[in-house]
């Protein structure tokens, strides 16, 4: 699935739903599409999403098992997540402040989803492009559409985003937190609970 980036902006800025637009602009070899009935089109939907989720995420949150340890200091990020459960999709748009220095993981890259309560840790769910430009803003947007990978071997010695479905995240987000991890900060810059 394709998006512009300004439609993904729009997307994710707006939570908003989405109906097709309708012409031929003006290309007269298009005429086939003057033949649709419109209405019967009018009450469908291009993309939505099932469940949109909006999390800050803070230095003090980040946990080494169940307990405390230092994030990035003055770091900040807003990590914004629309969820379609039909199409195993996710969307993000990811805004790190204050993070700086090269990111580090042993998964793919070093932004991620993560299946743990509030206070504890647990395994990535999902890897994200790492936000990109200067440490004042960085950022990353896009979608991502199951089967995910992370890079990560669960104790079974499957992938840790293997058989993982977005549905999980709608029916539980307390049960999930996102983070992003740095050299400097190799256990988490920042993270924030799902809900």
């Amino acid at each position: 699935m394709q998006f512009s980036t300004a439609a993904l902006t729009a997307l994710l800025a707006t939570s908003a739903v989405a109906s097709p637009t309708w012409g031929h602009g003006g290309d007269k070899k298009n005429h086939w599409l003057d033949k649709w009935d419109k209405n019967d089109y009018k009450h469908e939907k291009v993309f939505y999403f099932d469940k949109t989720i909006i999390v800050k995420a803070e230095p003090d949150q980040v946990r080494n098992g169940t307990t405390p340890v230092p994030g990035q200091p003055s770091a900040k990020g807003l990590f914004k997540f629309g969820i379609n459960v039909e199409e195993n999709t996710i969307c993000y748009n990811i805004t790190l402040s204050g993070v700086t220095g090269d990111y580090q993981s042993p998964a793919l890259t070093a932004t991620h989803i993560h299946e743990a309560a509030r206070g504890t840790s647990g395994p990535p769910r999902l890897a994200f492009p790492n936000p990109k430009g200067p440490d004042d803003r960085r950022v990353s947007y896009g979608c991502l559409t199951g089967p995910f990978k992370t890079g990560v071997p669960g104790p079974d010695g499957a992938d840790t985003g293997a058989n993982f479905h977005v549905e999980q995240i709608v029916a539980n987000p307390a049960g999930f937190f996102c983070d992003s991890h740095t050299k400097q900060f190799p256990l988490g810059a920042v993270r924030g609970q799902l809900a």
